[in-house]
């Protein structure tokens, strides 16, 4: 490799870093549109092509997506839920079903152990705002909400590579929700079980309820869809 070369090279990994950081800050939200080639090259203050190949980069990574005539757009949060959503589009319904009761009622159970009062406070009002959704009859709305509750109680566990995993499995898992198309009105689960178990510290309970959601959850899929 020629010094020439290599410092090219050097500049559009340092250009990868950077837009990597706003990816996973947050300063670009997920599903939402990045700034113009010529944009962020003013703003980095290299070339549009060190652009270009640093969102190429990132696009083979699964963090961003190109759209023709439209832009790029944040696809995922980190290289491995870009690279969970890559696997899970080629996966079955029932593979992925089986991994997410594995993910969320092994946390459902730690949670119980583990929960503080502050996040006891942050589960309830996930719960309430899962409920707000469902009230207004807001699919989208209920889809980030149900995440989000589990997101709450993932947190709970304070198992920080189970926290990542679940954060990463859970960007994936969003479209594969909207991809099996089950009816919203078979997609509500209560989820007060889970949530009064852990607030109570009852570990059994937790998993109990939380396998009994995992399982009611199952039957809505399989009658929804073929499970492939």
């Amino acid at each position: 490799m020629s010094l020439r070369t290599a410092q090219r090279a050097s500049l559009v990994d340092q250009v990868i870093d950077q837009l990597k950081e706003q990816i996973v800050s947050g300063a670009w939200p997920l599903h939402g549109k990045i700034p113009t080639e010529t944009v962020l090259a003013e703003q980095l203050g290299v070339g549009r092509n060190t652009v270009r190949e640093a969102v190429r980069a990132l696009t083979h990574a699964g963090l961003l997506e190109c759209r023709q005539g439209d832009g790029t757009y944040v696809r995922a949060t980190s290289e491995l839920s870009g690279a969970m959503l890559r696997r899970l589009r080629a996966a079955e319904h029932l593979e992925i079903f089986e991994v997410r009761r594995a993910l969320e009622v092994e946390a459902a159970r730690l949670a119980a152990s583990r929960r503080t009062e502050e996040d006891i406070k942050a589960i309830k009002a996930a719960l309430e705002e899962r409920e707000r959704a469902w009230a207004a009859c807001d699919s989208a709305a209920f889809v980030e909400t149900d995440l989000a509750f589990h997101m709450a109680v993932a947190a709970a566990t304070h198992n920080r590579v189970l926290i990542d995993i679940y954060n990463d499995f859970s960007a994936a898992l969003r479209a594969n929700i909207t991809a099996a198309g089950v009816p919203l009105e078979k997609t509500y689960i209560p989820h007060d079980g889970i949530y009064e178990a852990i607030a109570a510290g009852d570990a059994s309970a937790a998993e109990r309820a939380g396998l009994e959601c995992m399982e009611r959850i199952l039957a809505s899929l399989t009658e929804s869809t073929d499970l492939s």
